[in-house]
């Protein structure tokens, strides 16, 4: 039977680590979409609002407090689409970091298992070799009787 891996506990840390991780950027990249498809929908509210060639003073008042409303709330949605892509950006970095990390450990576990397995196969090979002199020890004594 093989040998387990002595840092297993450490590797299975470090895959829930990397998991977390990619969840948080899944997570992260949601929220890009969202900031930005409000920024979309905003920027396009703000190209159809326009101010009446004719009309009253209400009127008119009433399309360009519309329209800086509406630039108002799009200068926040493109604030928040950057900071969304910033966080995006750090979470990709933090997934990056953890499956480096958890990469490491699983090189190290393949060649402790490549190891493993190699002392294994000289343990079958010395039996091999062990049966196969037994019988050509006694097929010399058969022959010599």
């Amino acid at each position: 039977m093989t040998r387990e891996f002595p840092l297993a506990a450490l590797l299975r840390l470090r895959r829930l680590r990397e998991d977390d991780a990619a969840a948080a950027l899944a997570g992260a990249n949601a929220d890009v979409a969202q900031a930005a498809g409000r920024a979309a929908a905003t920027r396009d509210a703000l190209a159809v609002a326009q101010v009446p060639d004719r009309g009253d003073e209400l009127a008119l008042r009433v399309a360009l407090a519309s329209r800086a409303a509406l630039s108002g709330l799009l200068v926040e949605h493109d604030a928040a689409a950057q900071r969304a892509s910033e966080r995006a950006r750090e979470r990709a970095a933090d997934w990056t970091g953890a499956r480096r990390d958890t990469r490491a450990l699983e090189l190290l576990e393949e060649r402790h298992d490549e190891e493993a397995r190699t002392e294994e196969l000289r343990g079958e090979q010395a039996v091999l070799d062990e049966v196969a002199g037994r019988r050509a020890a006694s097929t010399r004594q058969e022959e010599d009787s």
